[in-house]
């Protein structure tokens, strides 16, 4: 008999539009292939550039917040594992999955640590360092309690990992480092690849919901852009990105040859026409899947510290890390006009990508620890004694309260 698999989501998937509808798409294809029946349900509105799950067997739901015929749905569903996408899915039904469904493995995917990335955006707002207290901030203690609760959870990266469990005390096993997961690129790919005397112009992309994204476009604009056309003059910035506002669209300026080129309907066209991918992202958390994008089609990138975390661990990166204006723009001047250095950089990204993010090595380990999970369900929560504390006390407080606004609701 087939498993179910409920996802309950933040938002529909938009690989198109951001790294977390990849990523997304990726875990839900694990699953797939595992021969489970997948349900995705959401209590967000779909947009137009939502992916057609129903295109790859996956049933669609709408979901209620506050409202009890959720109970009723996931009691006939039954499922043997429920991810929620993000921390705050699992506050809203997380204790209604506990109540009606006791026995389904409850698996939180963080995207990235919320926390993390409200405290260095509060960080590089007051214009101070990093540090702890900006860490354990307010979304941290909903963050880690829903981490508790759940029996596992999926992290991104190997940084925040290391905070989780050195920062944070949390047992390594409630954690499981699940990046992106890639096909591996093979030379018959690479080849196909165009080269550099075959491209023009740089490009950054990314979601403009993200505030990092558009915080990066205006140091590029303001910034690190006049010091690159200086030097190159015939270059052009080409900036692409999903939900461009008008503050966004005002940034175009042809005199300056900065391009606002808005959503790209094919990645992969428009990053393998351009020579180099700019990143200067200030504050954020999780993998960029702009560097992935960047890699997998062959451009070298000039990115900070930050767009680098987690990305690269041991092996060379696939361009250059700086941090400081002059230093960021020399380099990009540099990998775009270095034929030699231009190429070595490239095949160093598809090495990166065949070594660290590769699928074929990550999906096995990632099945066997969630099968480990099915199978010692009861054991794996007695050990976990904060889980069953913060499910008790904390969800009965969210319990009520949800209980509460839907009696309002219907009032």
């Amino acid at each position: 008999m087939k498993k179910k698999l409920l996802v309950i989501g933040y938002v529909w998937p938009e690989p198109n539009s951001s790294a977390t509808g990849s990523r997304m798409l990726q875990l839900i294809e694990i699953f797939l292939s595992e021969n489970y029946n997948i349900t995705f349900a959401s209590p967000c509105a779909k947009t137009e550039n939502a992916f057609d799950l129903n295109a790859i067997d996956v049933v669609s739901a709408s979901i209620k917040l506050n409202d009890s015929s959720f109970d009723e749905f996931i009691k006939e569903l039954n499922p043997d594992v429920v991810l929620f996408d993000r921390f705050m899915m699992e506050e809203q039904f997380g204790w209604r999955v506990a109540e009606h469904c006791p026995n389904a493995v409850r698996v939180l995917d963080t995207e990235d640590l919320h926390f993390l990335r409200k405290g260095r955006h509060q960080a590089f707002k007051d214009k101070k360092p990093f540090d702890k207290t900006y860490l354990f901030n307010d979304i941290a203690k909903r963050e880690i309690a829903s981490i508790y609760r759940c029996d596992l959870s999926l992290i991104i990266s190997e940084v925040e990992m290391e905070i989780l469990q050195k920062d944070f005390k949390v047992d390594a096993s409630l954690l499981l480092y699940v990046p992106f997961m890639l096909d591996e690129i093979s030379k018959d790919n690479i080849a196909q690849l165009t080269e550099s005397d075959e491209r023009q112009h740089f490009i950054t992309i990314g979601n403009f919901l993200h505030e990092p994204n558009y915080n990066a476009v205006l140091y590029l604009k303001e910034t690190i852009w006049p010091l690159v056309k200086k030097q190159l003059p015939k270059a052009e910035l080409h900036v692409y990105g999903a939900y461009a506002t008008d503050k966004v669209k005002q940034l175009h300026n042809e005199t300056q040859r900065f391009f606002i080129k808005g959503f790209a309907d094919d990645v992969e066209k428009v990053m393998q026409k351009a020579k180099v991918l700019v990143a200067p992202i200030r504050f954020g958390a999780g993998l960029k899947g702009k560097l992935i994008d960047a890699m997998r089609n062959g451009t070298p990138i000039v990115t900070t510290t930050m767009g680098a975390e987690g990305m690269f661990g041991d092996l060379t990166p696939n361009g250059y890390i700086k941090d400081t204006t002059e230093t960021f723009a020399n380099a990009c001047v540099k990998l775009y006009e270095n034929k030699a250095l231009w190429k070595d950089k490239q095949l160093n990204g598809f090495d990166i990508i065949n070594t660290r993010f590769n699928k074929a090595q990550i999906k096995p380990y990632f099945v066997k620890i969630l099968n480990d999970t099915l199978k010692q369900l009861h054991k794996k929560r007695s050990v976990n004694f904060t889980g069953q504390m913060l499910l008790h006390h904390t969800l009965q407080s969210t319990k009520y309260l949800g209980k509460w606004i839907e009696a309002k609701n219907k009032a």
